[in-house]
């Protein structure tokens, strides 16, 4: 559920150092640890009383669970799929060419017709810089 390494909890200690001061922090760090520990014991004692009272009847109610986490499985195939995925793989059959802009280009084409694809685009070069007291054009569509 958390996925907590260990740049986190540097930093955890670090802003517990700050807020909370070197003399407090072994305390706090003591109470925590406490804590986390006794939230699990309750949770595992739980959990084993639940056994314990429901005897074989436990693994009736853990069935239903197992079956929904099994037909969950495939569905986990589509977790990572964004649209360009989605797209690249059921439409272009793999080739990402369209979204990286690296088209391979083709020989012919299936009719066997030769094919050159359009040039590629240039934007047109920058205007010149205006000479000393020369009037810039007026564009008088844009006023």
């Amino acid at each position: 559920m958390f996925n907590m390494g260990w740049p986190e909890m540097v930093i955890l200690v670090v802003a517990a150092l700050v807020i909370l001061g070197p003399e407090r922090l072994p305390g706090a760090i003591r109470w925590t640890a406490q804590s986390l520990r006794q939230v699990r014991d309750y949770a595992t004692g739980a959990t084993s009383q639940l056994r314990n009272d429901l005897g074989p009847e436990f693994d009736e109610i853990r069935k239903p669970i197992e079956e929904i986490r099994e037909l969950r499985k495939p569905l986990d195939q589509f977790r990572g799929m964004t649209p360009r995925a989605a797209v690249t793989k059921h439409l272009l059959d793999g080739d990402d060419s369209l979204f990286t802009g690296k088209f391979d280009k083709p020989s012919s084409t299936s009719n066997g017709s030769d094919y050159s694809p359009p040039p590629a685009y240039s934007p047109p070069e920058p205007p010149k810089p205006l000479a000393r007291n020369e009037k810039p054009p007026i564009d008088f569509d844009a006023t």
